[in-house]
């Protein structure tokens, strides 16, 4: 990288691994087989580009910074399984780009950590036709994406992930093996995405909707966040937390993703 001059763009939260063993580790715990197709997302300098095309049966990298991209063309040439597309993931047709790889398919991510939020919302909310997301992230998002009632970091986030996905940290990385180092160490977190939800709403974005509105002024009730996020007189907020049997008084942190759904259902 020092003798090519290649700047990093702290604007794209640019952070790349070098270590080859820990690069196989994620290749590894990413669950890639020859029977899968992949759809990479942020490939940086190809490292574990190369460890994915090894594994699958076909590879598509989309890389947005186009001082990457011929680096990239020179060392995928090598693996005549891997195409590279030059773009911005949340503006590409994902569903698209799964429909090319094929069945069955997984999505590996080393993600900036300032986009982690919509590019995983968009990933799951598409319900696309992949077995699981193994993504690259800060290691407190990682803690958020996990986080049960009570716990620090437990919102919207967190009942989006868990709602859409069983969730585990496959390997830890400390900051150490990046360059260059971030002052955040990531977790490597594998999501595999559910076949049926873990609760019964009659409408998705709904009750993702509804969560955020429970969640909007945290020190505030449920009774509070409620009849003034949905516009509800006093009587309506009483009936739905009533036949939600959702105490008014509790806060959103203390409450389950049944008791949302509770919530959704009675105001379906």
């Amino acid at each position: 990288m020092k003798k090519e001059q290649f700047r990093f763009k702290k604007e794209m939260g640019q952070n790349f691994l070098t270590d080859p063993t820990l690069i196989e580790g994620l290749a590894e715990a990413s669950l890639v087989s020859h029977e899968d197709g992949v759809l990479e997302i942020g490939p940086g300098r190809g490292a574990l580009t190369c460890a994915l095309a090894r594994r699958c049966r076909k590879l598509i990298a989309v890389e947005l910074d186009r001082t990457l991209i011929r680096d990239l063309e020179t060392t995928l040439e090598l693996y005549p399984n891997a195409e590279l597309v030059e773009g911005d993931i949340l503006r590409q047709d994902i569903p698209a780009l799964i429909a090319r790889l094929g069945q069955p398919c997984r999505v590996a991510a080393n993600l900036p950590y300032n986009i982690t939020a919509p590019v995983l919302e968009k990933l799951l909310t598409l319900r696309l036709p992949v077995l699981s997301l193994a993504v690259m992230v800060q290691k407190e998002v990682g803690e958020k994406m996990r986080a049960q009632p009570g716990q620090e970091g437990y919102g919207p986030f967190a009942l989006m992930c868990q709602y859409y996905a069983e969730i585990d940290e496959a390997v830890y990385v400390p900051r150490e093996y990046f360059t260059p180092q971030p002052k955040v160490d990531s977790s490597f977190m594998l999501l595999t995405l559910r076949e049926t939800p873990p609760v019964d709403v009659p409408d998705e974005a709904a009750f993702l909707r509804l969560i955020r509105v429970c969640f909007a002024m945290r020190r505030k009730t449920i009774y509070n966040n409620l009849s003034g996020g949905l516009g509800l007189s006093r009587e309506e907020t009483e009936a739905l937390l009533e036949r939600s049997e959702v105490a008014p008084s509790a806060r959103a942190e203390q409450l389950s993703m049944e008791d949302f759904a509770r919530i959704a259902r009675a105001r379906a």
